[in-house]
């Protein structure tokens, strides 16, 4: 495994990110689970995200060896997010469904919705390269 980010991998992440963020994005379900979801469910929505992300990170991307590279475990994990954030983000926005200036409570929320499965997409169609 090598210990940079590079713009193959960034794409990768957009990649399975889209992958995943347009037919969730799509969904009345969706929209609907990000007006109506509790505070407390959203927590708990973005920590498994994360604690699924990290995960598969440890186990496909890094084959349980972080010791050395536990920064770079961390920026991985961050950045996955991160980019299928961005890309829930844009679907959303194009769909005119991402009411940011609106109702910023609702945007952040329908982000969180579809992000969890929009971020595995990203960090499985990212590890198909790796050793």
């Amino acid at each position: 495994m090598k210990l940079s980010f590079n713009m193959e991998d960034a794409s990768q992440i957009f990649v399975g990110a889209f992958a995943l963020a347009v037919p969730i994005s799509f969904s009345e379900e969706a929209w609907r689970l990000g007006e109506t979801l509790p505070f407390t469910n959203l927590i708990m929505l973005f920590i498994l995200s994360v604690a699924f992300l990290s995960f598969f990170t440890y186990e496909s991307l890094f084959q349980r060896n972080i010791k050395r590279r536990f920064i770079v475990f961390l920026f991985r994990i961050v950045i996955a997010y991160s980019i299928a954030a961005l890309v829930v983000s844009l679907v959303l926005f194009c769909l005119n469904k991402l009411p940011i200036l609106d109702d910023p409570v609702t945007a952040i929320k329908r982000i969180i919705v579809i992000t969890m499965p929009a971020s595995m997409g990203a960090i499985v169609v990212d590890s198909f390269d790796k050793e």
